[in-house]
């Protein structure tokens, strides 16, 4: 593929660096662009009220007219959240995906009633050309079923994104194609995009299979119930949990909304066969205990998720006896590990045994590469230079660390922030410059208006409370009609604190007097006043600086 204009492809990353989650890569040639996922990120606890975080897509509304299409790696949240709220965003002429992807994304369509049909599956066959690009999909393991590689094949060379991926020799699903791979590392890649979320952890991840053996042992062996909780997308694990009841002839109860979305999936598309094993919570009491799994979201410790409901005592349908056993067939997120513990505390305080997954125990393991397997991927693709993806800045700079290890030039590694641009140009790749990038915030319907100032003004309101005060002003006398009402949440307990709240009231009436004394006012001014003097005045008596919401009503009366 000639560069005939000497014109540079640009590979710019909109999310997914410095970052785990919110993953949307650009690869762009002259007039034409391609996106590859649109994921979300979970927020942190600082982030109150925030539901998703996604991508600022300026860039891509600016280049709207060049767009080809939406490539989708897998059917994770972090590559396929930010999806409804993209389409929302701009006009995405067709969307190239795995078949679980699509049907996971066609359920978050519907949810938000978005309509969208124009839909490629994704298979090893599938070869999309455009007039700048060739792009062709390698078969990956992951977590869930239908993973991919991507090689584009470009004017300025080959770049190879590996999606999210690990290698395992005994994968509960498909291998990943490594000779496929190899193909690409011989015929010469150019720039490696890899996914770096595991560049932490040393040696290889443990098989799926060993996972399999270790929970074909406890569900075969416990003479009580089983309870397991585990992420609803992880499929594959899904898969085998049936396979182990179905051997061992206990049935399956489902507890949590996305854990039944999940097993329809995998029952629409072949993943499990046999229905039957699945039944209502009711039907369960003509069953011995030992012939009972419960299948269930919350091992992350979700306070509503079903999992903690059980924990708590406040399940409708569950409570827990002394001889079942629950296991978490995860790992914490970072950030969830207290959540867990306290599940796992109050677990241990009505009785049952508890398994999480430990050096001594294979119940989880991830579907990200280690260290081992990244040095396979860098030593199969053989590229020249190379941009580690998919993870905070640490992840990052160990992954580069790896890649020089592996053969690649110091000087022939970029790491890279959301927003940089790095350009291919006949062979050669180097930054150059960067575009608008970073977080919007989506809170309930509303994306993009939910600011640091709201966030900072919901952290106040979270700390110190909010103080309410309405003031009826005759402005044809500008007095105060009646004392100010004063009112409060989350400040003080009123009831308890008469006094106090009668010397803000007498110290709000003090200022509105003095201002409406001063002659004409507005309302902007007024407000300002009473909080500019209100606040020190709260400050120096409770140590809380609440945040104060003025409300002026004005009426007209003689004396």
């Amino acid at each position: 593929m000639d560069n005939k204009n000497n014109m540079p492809t640009r590979v710019i990353a909109l999310g997914g660096l410095g970052e785990v989650g919110k993953n949307m890569y650009v690869v762009e040639h002259n007039d034409e662009l391609l996106i590859i996922d649109a994921g979300v990120m979970f927020p942190e606890d600082n982030l109150l009220g925030v539901d998703y975080v996604i991508q600022d897509i300026t860039y891509l509304k600016k280049n709207i007219n060049k767009i080809k299409g939406l490539f989708i790696t897998h059917g994770h949240e972090d590559h396929i959240g930010g999806i409804p709220f993209l389409l929302q965003a701009i006009n995405i002429p067709k969307i190239y995906t795995p078949k679980i992807a699509k049907d996971l994304m066609e359920k978050k369509l519907e949810e938000r009633n978005i309509h969208f049909d124009n839909y490629e599956i994704i298979t090893p066959e599938l070869e999309v050309k455009t007039k700048y690009f060739d792009i062709t999909f390698i078969n990956t393991t992951h977590s869930i079923p239908d993973s991919f590689a991507m090689l584009i094949k470009t004017p300025n060379g080959s770049i190879f994104e590996t999606g999210d991926f690990k290698f395992d020799l005994t994968p509960v699903g498909p291998m990943a194609d490594i000779h496929k791979m190899a193909k690409a590392g011989f015929d010469g890649v150019t720039l490696l995009l890899s996914d770096s979320t595991n560049a932490l952890s040393s040696g290889y991840s443990k098989s799926e299979s060993a996972v399999d053996g270790t929970l074909n042992d406890m569900i075969s062996k416990h003479y009580g119930r089983v309870i397991i909780a585990t992420f609803a997308s992880n499929i594959y694990r899904i898969k085998h949990i049936v396979e182990s009841c179905k051997k061992y002839n206990r049935k399956i109860i489902i507890f949590g909304r996305s854990m039944e979305n999940s097993i329809d999936l995998a029952l629409n598309n072949g993943l499990i066969n046999d229905k039957s094993i699945f039944i209502d919570a009711n039907d369960a009491k003509s069953l011995k205990r030992n012939e009972i799994c419960i299948l269930c979201t919350g091992s992350q410790g979700e306070p509503l998720a079903a999992l903690s409901r059980i924990a708590n005592g406040q399940h409708k349908q569950i409570s827990l006896l002394g001889d079942d056993l629950v296991i978490f067939s995860s790992s914490p997120i970072p950030g969830n590990a207290e959540s867990i513990n306290k599940i796992i505390n109050k677990l241990y305080l009505k009785g049952v045994k508890v398994f999480t997954n430990s050096e001594f125990s294979d119940i989880h393991t991830s579907g990200h590469a280690k260290e081992e397997e990244l040095k396979w991927m860098l030593r199969i693709i053989k590229p020249k230079y190379f941009m580690p993806m998919h993870g905070e800045y640490r992840m990052l700079k160990r992954h580069t660390e790896i890649g020089i290890m592996c053969g690649v030039k110091p000087e022939n590694t970029f790491i890279c922030s959301n927003g940089d641009v790095v350009e291919l140009l006949n062979g050669t790749v180097q930054k150059n410059g960067t575009v608008q990038a970073g977080d919007v915030y989506v809170d309930g319907s509303r994306i993009g208006d939910i600011g640091s100032i709201v966030i900072k003004d919901r952290k106040l309101m979270s700390q110190d409370g909010i103080l309410i005060t309405i003031l009826n002003i005759n402005t044809l006398t500008r007095k105060l009609l009646l004392k100010p009402n004063v009112t409060a949440r989350g400040f003080v307990l009123v009831n308890e604190n008469q006094e106090l709240m009668q010397k803000i009231e007498k110290k709000i009436a003090e200022i509105v007097n003095n201002f409406l004394n001063k002659g004409p006012y507005t309302y902007t001014d007024l407000k300002n006043q009473i909080i500019l003097e209100l606040l020190p005045f709260i400050n120096n008596l409770t140590g809380r600086k609440p945040i104060i919401l003025p409300v002026i009503m004005e009426v007209n009366q003689a004396n």
